[in-house]
């Protein structure tokens, strides 16, 4: 069921865009070519005027499991992915109980390997008592050591210095951190709780968790990966100010890494007004003039990689006063669609959309045969149709939070197909998940 011609295809693959045919074998590109025969067994598919691109690896998302299951889980947001062109995903550990002890982290894998129709990766988590577990971890096992450098769910920000200097020094995976500086953000609430009192404006939210929180908590992440030589990962870049702190160019050779998210690059501060809670995350959407550097910094390199920190919430959760609604939004069912209107808007071409979003994360994490339309890769492969756009409508949602902060946008493209390890999971609207995801393997 796994051996496919897809004939005719627009190929977008490592820096070239060429006419050409995709066998699969047994889940894995046997050949890519033009005018490949075809042979007994195999499915043909036609993707003539269609883009076929390698799967999206998405390294940041939050599906809720276990312990938070009324938002989402591993069943739910795994199909909304593989809906959006995401074949691989690697999961945050601010569940609850959270993922920072090997039980945690064999009971999540275990989980996935049930329910998950897309492939699956897990983060360990960093707390101020588990330098012992981060040490001892097998790099195999998890895609990297997750540091929230800000407020975070439970025990999971670390602030002891003793403790970061410790991880930054012997982590035997990538570190990743989510960088806002908790003092910053305290300070700013309670000045506009003295003035607003329970009443704090939306709109004040990017003033609260503010580009000066953003910037010296990633300030302090860097000054530690360049005294240890870590290989670090910032995670959701959110302003300009932040840019200058890392290197364009190419990925390959870098020791310290920036990512942004796709919401970043689609709304603006001035979207609160329509939006509110609904676009309301951490770190926080900021102003137009930040959006236009982070697209810039796209092309230039000085952004490695493309995700969606797909954090799902309850509509009532939504609804509730600035202070006590959630942070986070659900977007991995069109990521793909979103990032690629910077492409149609002449922004960012589209093979660098490619880079960010399936190459680089898969060359960041060491991750093992996926990424890339290559012969022996396994085939996570994701067929746009640029000439049939969508309207994003709340019936579509297939998360489980029910609702898309897309909701009357028009994309002016779809996700015809995605395969998983050669599974045709999606195809014209509708999802097979009669074949499930694997774990990601890593080549440490």
């Amino acid at each position: 069921m796994n051996d496919w011609l897809i004939r005719n295809a627009d190929i977008v693959n490592e820096g070239r865009r060429f006419h050409g045919d995709v066998r699969v074998r047994a889940g894995r590109i046997d050949a890519v070519g033009g005018a490949l025969a075809a042979r007994d067994g195999e499915r043909e598919f036609d993707a003539r005027g269609r883009l076929l691109l390698p799967g999206m690896i998405d390294d940041q998302v939050h599906f809720r499991e276990p312990g938070l299951e009324h938002k989402g889980d591993f069943f739910t947001e795994s199909r909304a992915a593989a809906a959006g062109g995401v074949t691989s995903f690697f999961e945050m550990p601010n569940s609850k109980p959270t993922t920072t002890d090997y039980g945690a982290l064999a009971d999540k894998v275990e989980r996935a390997s049930r329910k998950s129709l897309a492939n699956y990766a897990f983060y360990f988590g960093a707390t101020n008592d588990n330098l012992e577990a981060i040490r001892g971890l097998d790099p195999r096992s998890a895609c990297g050591i997750k540091i929230f450098m800000g407020a975070s769910t439970g025990n999971m920000l670390v602030d002891n210095p003793d403790t970061l200097a410790g991880i930054f020094r012997d982590a035997p995976v990538p570190v990743v951190t989510h960088c806002e500086d908790t003092p910053t953000i305290e300070a700013n609430l309670a000045a506009e709780r003295a003035k607003y009192g329970d009443a704090i404006p939306l709109e004040r939210h990017p003033y609260i968790r503010s580009r000066e929180a953003c910037i010296k908590s990633t300030r302090l992440a860097i000054d530690l990966a360049r005294r240890y030589g870590t290989r670090l990962h910032v995670l959701h870049i959110s302003t300009a100010d932040e840019l200058a702190l890392f290197a364009p160019g190419p990925i390959e050779g870098k020791r310290i890494t920036a990512e942004t998210c796709v919401h970043f690059l689609h709304f603006s501060e001035a979207d609160y007004a329509a939006k509110g809670n609904l676009i309301k995350c951490n770190p926080a959407i900021k102003g137009a003039g930040d959006r236009a550097a982070l697209i810039e910094a796209l092309k230039s390199g000085r952004i490695d990689v493309l995700a969606t920190d797909h954090a799902p919430h309850t509509l009532e959760e939504k609804s509730q006063s600035y202070e006590k609604a959630p942070s986070g939004l659900p977007l991995v069912q069109f990521v793909l669609q979103c990032a690629l209107e910077r492409w149609f808007d002449g922004q960012v071409p589209l093979e660098v959309l490619v880079e960010k979003t399936a190459h680089a994360p898969a060359k960041l994490f060491n991750v093992r045969d996926r990424g890339f339309i290559r012969e022996g890769c396994w085939a996570d492969l994701t067929l746009i149709d640029p000439a049939k756009p969508q309207t994003v409508t709340r019936d579509a949602v297939i998360s489980k939070c029910g609702w898309s902060p897309f909701e009357g946008t028009t994309f002016r493209s779809s996700i015809a197909a995605t395969w998983i390890n050669g599974h045709l999971a999606w195809h014209d609207g509708k999802l097979d998940d009669s074949q499930l995801g694997q774990r990601v393997a890593f080549d440490r």
